[in-house]
């Protein structure tokens, strides 16, 4: 039996976003627009909308995932984007966070590490009618309105946090496991100030991970 996906994404909406705090109607709308489903393994389709990690193993990124719809819908109402402003999706996965912030009217640079999820991203996105977010293998020498970072980092990103423009904005997840939160940077002047705003599990991201430390 073929899941009907839009029924599926417009539950998505009402039962996990409005129940979940996420209020903004323009991330709603965005979320309710874009589909999710080809963002995901073929294999994984079936269970796109959970409010789960979906893992994106089969695509030959072992360890990276997915965010659940719950914790993307509200990490991006806490960017607040408005149409125009300059946004970086980083270890943008297969590209749905960008879709949907560019569904927002943001301009969207997506950037992954993995080359073979920039492939999935930049197939998912001509799919979904997102061809014009950019998919990029490093961080571009620039600076950014917002930053989504799509993982955990243990520590503090801030070489993201340097192409940050002056008022600019950037969430990701602190932590590991269920000790995660959602932080909020922003900067003014030469200086970047950040707050928690809630409880969140991702998986981490290996380019912001601790350096291990030997002990004798």
């Amino acid at each position: 039996m073929t899941a009907d996906f839009s029924a599926l994404r417009r539950n998505m909406v009402d039962c996990q976003l409005r129940t979940y705090d996420v209020t903004d109607r323009a991330v709603l709308a965005a979320m309710d627009s874009v589909p999710r489903e080809v963002f995901v393994p073929k294999a994984r389709r079936e269970v796109a909308y959970i409010d789960q990690p979906v893992r994106l193993d089969d695509l030959g990124a072992p360890g990276r995932a997915l965010l659940p719809p719950m914790t993307a819908g509200r990490m991006l109402q806490t960017l607040d984007i408005q149409p125009g402003q300059r946004l970086l999706d980083f270890a943008c996965g297969t590209g749905y966070s960008a879709a949907v912030a560019l569904a927002m009217g943001a301009e969207v640079v997506a950037c992954d590490s993995s080359a073979a999820l920039r492939d999935a991203a930049r197939a998912a996105l001509a799919e979904a009618g997102a061809g014009a977010v950019t998919v990029v293998d490093q961080v571009p020498a620039a600076s950014f309105d917002l930053i989504m970072v799509n993982g955990a980092c243990e520590t503090m990103p801030t070489d993201l946090a340097d192409r940050l423009a002056d008022g600019g904005r950037m969430v990701f997840v602190e932590g590991a496991g269920r000790s995660g939160r959602v932080m909020l940077y922003q900067r003014s002047g030469e200086t970047v100030g950040g707050r928690a705003v809630f409880d969140a599990a991702a998986p981490m991201l290996h380019e912001f991970r601790k350096a291990p430390v030997f002990a004798l």
